[in-house]
Order: C-alpha cells, then sequence, then structure tokens
C-alpha cells in the first residue's frame, strides 16, 4: 500500500512476440526475460499483488515459477499485434477490483529496479497527480532532428529562429523509456491511456532505460547485464 491505497502491478507478457521470438522467455542473463521484472516487482514497499497477464501457457508457467500470480488467461483477441497497450491493463481492471492504483511493468525492461517503480509511484503521491511514467533524456535532441519535405529537403521537425549549436543551450527533453507506468485506477478507467497532460515523470537514468524490441537490444542488455 501506499498513502493507504492498495496497488496492482501488472506484468504483460504475450506469446507472439515478432521482434524477438519468444524474447519474454528467452535466457538472459541467467534467467528468462520476464524473470527480472518478476524479482524487482516482489521487491516492492507498496505493491499488494503482482500478476501476469498472457494468452500464453509457457509463459503462464514461467511466471509462476518466479512467484508471479495468474488469476486469469488472457483473452487471445487481446494478445494480437494490433492489440493497443493500454487493452491488457484495461481488462485486468475489469477481471480484479478493489485496488486504487495500477502499476503497469512491462517485461521488455530488465534494466530496471525497484528504486524505480517505488519512485514513480511516491512522486505521484508526492505530486498529488493522478498519472506518472518513466522517462529518460534521449542521447539525441528534438531540436537536431529533421524531417524532408516533397523535394526530399530538410525541414527542422521543430521550428526555430535559428539553430542552436551547443548542446547544453538546447531546452531539456525528455522521451518515454517504456519502464514503469503508474496510474488512478478510476482515472485511467476514463482516460483510457497514461499519457495525459496530466501525467507527471519520473526520470531514470539511461543505464537502466532499455527496451528490449529487437535482436540486438537482447544482447545488448545481455552484455550490460553480465558486466553488473
Amino acid at each position: 500500500m501506499i498513502d493507504n491505497k492498495k496497488v496492482l502491478a501488472i506484468i504483460p507478457a504475450r506469446g507472439g512476440s515478432k521482434g524477438v521470438p519468444r524474447k519474454n522467455i528467452r535466457n538472459l542473463a541467467g534467467k528468462p526475460l520476464i524473470a527480472w521484472t518478476i524479482e524487482e516487482a516482489k521487491k516492492s514497499m507498496y505493491i499488494d499483488r503482482l500478476i501476469l497477464s498472457s494468452e500464453d501457457n509457457e509463459i503462464i508457467e514461467t511466471a509462476k515459477d518466479y512467484g508471479c500470480d495468474i488469476p486469469f488467461v488472457r483473452p487471445v483477441h487481446l494478445a494480437k499485434d494490433t492489440t493497443s497497450g493500454i487493452e491488457p491493463v484495461l481488462h485486468a481492471l475489469r477481471e480484479i477490483e478493489g485496488y486504487d492504483y495500477v502499476v503497469l511493468l512491462q517485461p521488455t525492461s530488465p534494466l530496471r529496479i525497484v528504486e524505480d517503480i517505488d519512485g514513480c509511484l511516491e512522486n505521484l503521491i508526492e505530486t498529488k497527480s493522478p498519472a506518472c511514467v518513466s522517462v529518460k533524456e534521449p542521447m539525441n535532441s528534438p531540436y537536431w532532428m529533421y524531417t524532408l519535405n516533397s523535394e526530399e529537403k530538410m525541414v527542422p521537425l521543430i521550428e526555430q529562429d535559428s539553430l542552436t549549436k551547443r548542446r547544453q543551450d538546447l531546452p531539456d527533453v525528455y522521451a518515454l523509456n517504456g519502464a514503469v507506468y503508474v496510474a488512478e485506477v478510476n482515472w485511467l478507467k476514463q482516460s483510457k491511456s497514461f499519457l495525459t497532460s496530466d501525467t507527471v515523470v519520473f526520470i531514470m537514468p539511461n543505464n537502466r532505460s532499455h527496451d528490449i524490441d529487437t535482436e540486438d537490444d537482447f544482447l545488448w542488455c545481455e552484455w550490460l547485464m553480465r558486466r553488473i
């Protein structure tokens, strides 16, 4: 509990990963990828219940082995490539009632630690906000990015009176890192998104903000984790 409110944490893990097949149960630095998230979530001071949302039997059995609760099997129609990320969360909240806050922990962020999870919850409470998400400082500023016009000529992504030459002079910018999403349950049911103008952020360091989406991401994370 936090602030006398109950906290439900959800790990969404479908079986049909395309970029890295079967990545959620693939061995990463000595244990299945999903195990890294389960183990950190179980260390939380605030999470009252940790559950898995999956349609895949092998993922379900692996999560059970590491002590994660599986109160239901996710419907197959909510585990497709076209399923939006919020749908499994809303489905879980319909299945399980009685919680005030929900935490979404994607298993593709294995370098996230419990301090990030609890820090996101604490920031939500301290700012009296309905939602908080984890972010990182991107390596490349959008103020130095361009699109191409119909003639394939460079057009600044963000219009500026003049191009800032020093990184130190650029405004601070942040990017979602996919590690932690927290929200009030009733608010999320109405907004159907963790990201609104009311959402605040919890800034994580880049070395804990790696999100596995490709084979290169997986190999890079494994190299980093074996060095720790």
